[in-house]
This record gives structure tokens, C-alpha cells and sequence, in this order.
């Protein structure tokens, strides 16, 4: 989908571009992306760049063209991974702002409508890629606030039951949480090439409170990680500890079975032991032995609580 929007005390969306309007794309299909390249000329390196899944936050230029690519947060319901991050890809040169991602996200649509409700001008391309970078700061927060509860919910259910679904589950969202440290830490490398880049034009209060806001979201996954790292081996002991308790358990069964199992097996060889065959107490005799051993053994097992 392209929309072409207009920064009039926010972005609004007209129907034709014309200069200075930013080009937002989102989820092209192939002759979207050929028809964005061909009117404004984009090299076809950039937009290969920005169609990996895969690539890192960077900043490069190329035939009067700047491109910035941040990561930003997305969810996905329906997948096994439902946090990841995708690439997003800012190309500027002199009044043509494109951005291109290749798929869906709630990020850009609420920075539209930020940009609506607080009548945001927003004046030179630096300023504008700074703001979607505080945007990406602001949905990696709110998402994290997302795998906190599912995190809860899932310890909740692991101290009723220790499920393979439940510890999954866990592994999935400390894999999201590694995936946005990853892609944190490459927009702040980002922020920090914008400095360089644009040490006059670029709004300095503003490169302060992203720096802040991405700085935050850093030390807040990093802080969550560390917490999964340790909720998991709490778990990973705790199984542990159950299957120990389980073997015990079993084993312990294994000899209260095995006495009487072995008196049967001795008075039942056909050699002579003692007891006359025309004995009427003979098998309660042996019933009574196996009973007081088989006793004395639950006593042991108890005591040493293997029970």
C-alpha cells in the first residue's frame, strides 16, 4: 500500500505526492515497489536492502540518496514467534522522504496519528527519522509490557504444572526479548550516525530524548532477559528435582515388591525348606513373613523418606 502524506500540523494524507510529502509504503507488493523506484528514482540496492527480513540497522548513501534502516517491534498473533522485529527503510534526498517496510505494524499508523493529535511539524529529514526512531522506543516498551503478563501467566501455570507448552512458551518470548535487544542496540547505532551526519541541522533537544527513550528500552529488555535467564533455570531445577522425586518413588515401589516377590520365589523352589507341603499354616506362615518384611522394609524407605 503507498500513501502520500502531507506534515501540516501532523501528517495527513493526500491523493497525489508532491515535494516535501513523505511516501510511506507498506506491505508492497512487487509492482508497488518497482513503481515507487521508477517515479523517484530509488538505486535498486536500497530496496533489495530493505526486503531482507534479516538486515541491520545502518545508515549508507548512494547517488545523492541517504538510507536509513531501523528495526522496529511487530506482533504476530497467529505465529509460533508472536514479537520480532522487520527492517524499515528511510530514503531521503533533497524534498523526497520515502520509507518503505515490507511488513504490517502498528507502528506507523500511531505515529500518524501522534503526529495529528499533538499538531507535530516536523522540519528536515533528520528530524523526521529521529521521530520514528523514538516512535520504535515507545512500541518496544509497550510490547515489553505485553511479555511481562504472558511471562506471569505462564509462571502461573508452571507452578500448577510443569508443561512442555508453558516452558516453550517462555523460550519463545526470551527469544522476541533477545531479537529487540539486538535490534535496540543497532537503532542506537543509528541515532549516533545521525549525529555525525547532521551536527548542525539536527534538533538537538530531540536527539537527547530519543537517546534517552532507546537508552531506557535497552536497559529494560536487558533487565527482562536476565530475569528469563533466571526464571528458566528455576524451572529447569525445579524439573529436574521432580524427576529425581519420580525415580525415588519408583524405586522405592521396586523393593516393597521385591520381598514378597522373593519369598514367593524361595519357597516356591522344589527342594525341601523346612516346611512340610501337608503343613495346613505353611502359607500363612509365609504370607505372614512376606507381610512383616515387606512392613519393615516401608519403615526403612519412610525413615531414609524415600516415600
Amino acid at each position: 500500500m503507498i500513501r502520500y502524506l502531507r506534515c501540516d500540523k501532523g501528517f495527513n494524507e493526500v491523493e497525489e505526492w508532491f515535494p516535501g510529502c513523505w511516501v510511506n509504503v507498506t506491505q508492497p507488493t512487487p509492482g508497488e515497489l518497482k513503481k515507487v523506484q521508477e517515479r523517484f528514482g530509488i538505486p535498486e540496492d536500497f530496496v533489495d536492502d530493505i526486503s531482507d527480513p534479516e538486515e541491520r540497522p545502518h545508515i549508507e548513501t548512494d547517488s545523492g540518496w541517504t538510507l536509513a534502516i531501523i528495526r522496529i517491534p511487530r506482533y504476530e498473533p497467529d505465529s509460533d514467534l508472536q514479537f520480532n522485529t522487520a527492517p524499515m527503510g528511510v530514503m531521503v534526498k533533497d524534498d523526497v522522504i520515502v520509507t518503505i517496510c515490507n511488513f504490517d505494524n502498528d507502528l506507523t499508523v500511531d505515529f500518524i496519528d501522534h503526529t495529528q493529535r499533538r499538531n507535530i511539524e516536523i522540519p528536515s529529514a533528520p528530524d523526521f527519522i529521529l521521530r520514528l526512531l523514538n516512535s520504535s522506543a515507545y512500541w518496544f516498551m509497550r510490547y515489553m509490557k505485553a511479555i511481562k503478563l504472558i511471562r506471569e501467566q505462564a509462571e502461573d501455570e508452571l507452578e500448577r504444572s510443569i508443561r512442555n507448552e508453558d516452558l516453550l512458551q517462555l523460550l519463545q518470548l526470551q527469544k522476541a526479548l533477545v531479537l529487540f535487544a539486538t535490534a535496540i542496540k543497532g537503532n542506537l547505532l543509528v541515532l549516533e550516525r545521525l549525529r555525525r551526519m547532521y551536527p548542525q541541522t539536527i534538533g538537538r533537544e530531540l536527539l537527547e530524548d530519543v537517546e534517552i527513550e532507546l537508552r531506557q528500552a535497552d536497559s529494560t529488555v536487558e533487565v527482562a532477559n536476565a530475569m528469563f535467564d533466571r526464571t528458566l533455570d528455576t524451572y529447569a531445577n525445579v524439573i529436574s528435582n521432580n524427576v529425581n522425586a519420580i525415580m525415588k518413588r519408583l524405586t522405592s515401589i521396586s523393593v516393597i515388591l521385591m520381598v514378597p516377590t522373593l519369598i514367593a520365589s524361595f519357597y516356591g523352589m522344589n527342594v525341601d525348606i523346612g516346611i512340610s507341603s501337608t503343613n495346613t499354616m505353611a502359607f500363612w506362615v509365609i504370607i505372614g513373613v512376606a507381610i512383616l518384611l515387606t512392613v519393615l522394609a516401608c519403615v526403612w524407605l519412610k525413615r531414609i523418606h524415600w516415600l
